[in-house]
């Protein structure tokens, strides 16, 4: 059941005074709610940033440099002018910590002050490599979850807790997605009703597998692959298509188990689909770290990309950066434990997809056609100023024409240019070494990102459209988190695909 704010209570109006703690504040998402609460809510009564750093000097300077320094803050310091670097002192609190130890890290008075004083908690540190080593992925996004919940048992006055995880911890299921949490053990191995998921058993072999090669000589120099292949296999022994989802699957029913619902504060789950760059406020076309489609843009924008597996005519869930900052901002206000009715003792966190493929969707094609048009439009300059002419992209719709398009146009020529290069001496090596790297660069990210290509589901948004219905007429174009009022043909075209080339450096000149 999703809570509803108080008629009189504005999500501003929530934040005032409010004591919050928010986790992976360098990331992406990070900075973005960080800014908000700031800009929105000036009266905020602290904001913990607990970042890794060896010391409290270190942290500062860190937040300093990979948070309120950067550009995205640029609306917030023309606001408070010469009173800035005062107003975020006395507002945000960076910690040396790290979410893989036992109260991040914090102790004494610090973390005295802190238990006391921290009314929500937001938990978006994540590590999201799809492939990390199965130890880090569990430290990370499994026990980095427990600690979380330690800590929030801890805090008096704590009123709700903030999970972001991702849509796609659903693996490759088709159809409507409901918005449901884990049950303890579930699976994804819907051909094996016996087969159970053990989380502490998980870690446990984690543990055990990287002992062990640690402490075998000869295997130490190939503990990083190893352990990155144990967690590959793991996630596809139970359903999943790669750790990164698996891990933050675990890390759900972690925090399900860990904080069920009775007297405790309320527990949220915010599942973003593929985020994109920030779309109106308070910098457009803001990104940060690559995100899924992007990789697909830089190597076209850099014509390393000549071919891709997707298809043209599926959906690509994609929801701005902005919209899932609102969305959260907004759950948070509304399930707190001051704004709404207890929850019973066997309620579960309530889970909101943070999407766009049930009430807007956009097909790849959208990407693909903005992409051509913005491309021509603005043509890379090669040497002498000439522009370059941008070739354009091969999509396969299946796993079996692209492979077979791969294996003539890459991987035989690729063979022959390799014995024509013995034979020559190694006069053909540069060709042969740019011709692989290319080969490489797709099948890489092919890899990573064809399952997204061919993803199939539909994310159902009931919970998200009663919470947005819930809320001021004035909070919903502040925090609106409405895909259907995002055209995404113009999105794409006048605000995404400008800021991938602005901030990732693949400008035209």
């Amino acid at each position: 059941m999703v809570g509803t704010m108080e008629e009189a209570t504005r999500i501003p109006g929530y934040f005032k005074n409010k004591g919050i703690l928010i986790t992976g504040s360098t990331g992406f998402l990070g900075k973005i709610l960080v800014e908000k609460i700031l800009r929105v809510q000036p009266d905020v009564k602290r904001i913990y940033l607990p970042v890794r750093a060896p010391d409290t000097e270190s942290a500062k300077k860190r937040v300093e440099t990979e948070v309120i320094g950067k550009e995205l803050f640029g609306l917030l310091r023309e606001t408070h002018g010469k009173r800035f670097q005062s107003f975020v002192e006395e507002k945000v609190v960076p910690l040396a910590g790290d979410i893989i130890h036992e109260n991040f890290g914090v102790e004494g008075a610090q973390l005295s002050q802190m238990t006391q004083e921290i009314n929500v908690i937001v938990n978006g540190a994540a590590t999201t490599n799809f492939y990390e080593r199965y130890d880090v992925a569990l430290d990370v996004n499994v026990m980095g979850v427990k600690h979380m919940c330690q800590l929030a048992r801890q805090c008096p006055n704590l009123e709700v807790v903030l999970h972001v995880s991702t849509a796609y911890v659903v693996g490759e299921r088709q159809g409507l997605i409901m918005e449901r949490p884990f049950k303890q053990g579930e699976t994804l191995r819907e051909d094996d009703a016996q087969l159970r998921l053990d989380v502490d058993a998980e870690l446990r072999l984690a543990r055990e597998c990287q002992r062990q090669l640690a402490a075998d000589d000869a295997e130490q120099k190939n503990e990083r692959k190893a352990m990155k292949e144990l967690g590959l296999a793991r996630a596809r022994e139970f359903g999943w298509p790669n750790t990164y989802v698996f891990t933050k699957a675990m890390g759900e029913m972690t925090l399900a188990r860990e904080l069920a619902a009775g007297d405790g504060p309320a527990v949220v789950i915010v599942r973003p689909s593929i985020i994109t760059s920030i779309q109106r406020d308070p910098l457009p076309g803001w990104i940060e770290g690559t995100r899924t489609i992007d990789a697909i843009l830089i190597g076209y924008a850099k014509q390393n990309l000549s071919c891709f597996l997707a298809d043209l005519d599926l959906t690509m869930d994609v929801i701005p950066g902005d919209m899932v900052v609102n969305a959260m901002m907004a759950a948070a206000a509304s399930h707190a434990s001051s704004s709404s009715s207890p929850p019973p003792p066997d309620q579960q966190p309530t889970v909101y997809h943070a999407t766009s493929s049930l009430r807007n969707p956009a097909p790849y094609a959208v990407l693909y056609r903005t992409g051509i048009r913005y491309f021509e439009a603005h043509p890379r300059v090669g040497p002498g100023g000439r522009p370059v002419r941008t070739r354009r992209v091969h999509f396969f719709a299946t796993v079996a024409a692209f492979t077979a398009y791969m294996v003539v146009r890459y991987r035989l020529p690729l063979e022959l240019l390799r014995l024509l290069n013995l034979l020559c001496c190694g006069l053909l090596s540069r060709l042969c070494a740019e011709l692989g790297r290319k080969y490489a660069f797709v099948m890489r990210l092919v890899d990573l990102y064809g399952p997204f290509a061919l993803f199939r589901g539909v994310f159902d948004d009931a919970n998200v459209e009663r919470l947005r219905m819930g809320m001021d007429d004035g909070d919903r174009v502040e925090f609106n988190f409405d895909p259907k009022t995002v055209d995404w043909d113009d999105y794409f075209y006048k605000v995404h695909i400008p800021g991938v080339m602005k901030y990732y450096g693949c400008g035209h000149s």
